[in-house]
């Protein structure tokens, strides 16, 4: 397999893990989260270390080693995004995130990545998945339920545009690639787990993905914090980033 096809194969099954402990399970609630990510995370590294044995990894549910900082290839994964959704019945808005970030790559340097919505049985990967554009009269903005951005509402209305919450970084972006939204704008922080599938799918599909100062993403820190995001359409990112400069 490349590594896009391991990406969305890992992506797709440790969703389908997902599901059957939601089907299967009797916790509920933080513990059926807590159960999800330690399961997933177990299924992701034993197949990582069958699939690519050489390559290092930094998973939000594991110890981080410092290895991973002179290795030249790092698996980057969130077992599962969006935990509390996952634990919530009825939620869709949870994902599974695989990345793989290679020193000396270009942008990002992330180059193959996945992000699965197992409750929308859908996985999006690099060199398979494209932005679709929808024209609507009101732009839709994604943020953060819990951690809107302080400069948001300044922005929704610079836009005129009809701001919306929603649950997982992967959800959310996916869902401006699908056309379902126009932008996803945060600034409340995100470790490097959160962003880099996402942003890795983004950016192959042919969306805007960058900080909030129109700096580049980049991963593989010591310190894997990234406090801001912006993915949008790329028809918007130039006005997006002037009136998130202006509001701030």
């Amino acid at each position: 397999m490349t590594d896009s096809e391991l990406a969305a194969s890992l992506a797709e099954q440790a969703g389908e893990l997902l599901l059957d402990l939601q089907r299967t399970s009797s916790l509920t609630g933080k513990e059926l989260g807590k159960a999800g990510d330690a399961k997933s995370n177990e299924l992701l590294l034993k197949l990582l270390a069958a699939e690519r044995p050489d390559d290092a990894v930094l998973s939000e549910e594991s110890v981080d080693s410092a290895a991973r900082l002179s290795a030249d290839r790092v698996w980057i994964i969130d077992p599962v995004d969006g935990t509390r959704e996952y634990g919530m019945e009825g939620r869709t808005d949870w994902a599974v995130h695989v990345a793989l970030w290679e020193r000396g790559a270009t942008g990002s340097q992330i180059t193959a990545a996945a992000v699965a919505q197992p409750a929308l049985s859908t996985v999006y990967s690099t060199g398979i998945s494209t932005a679709t554009r929808v024209e609507r009269e009101t732009p839709i903005f994604l943020m953060s339920a819990s951690r809107p951005p302080a400069w948001g509402a300044a922005v929704v209305e610079a836009f005129g545009a009809d701001s919306q919450p929603m649950g997982s970084a992967g959800a959310k972006a996916m869902a401006v690639l699908r056309g379902d939204a126009d932008a996803y704008l945060h600034d409340g922080g995100q470790w490097e787990w959160d962003s880099a599938a996402p942003v890795g799918v983004a950016l192959a599909a042919g969306l805007h993905a960058t900080r909030v100062d129109g700096s580049p993403l980049t991963y593989n820190a010591a310190h894997p914090y990234l406090p801001d995001l912006l993915i949008c359409r790329a028809d918007l990112a130039e006005g997006l980033l002037a009136a998130i400069a202006a509001a701030g």
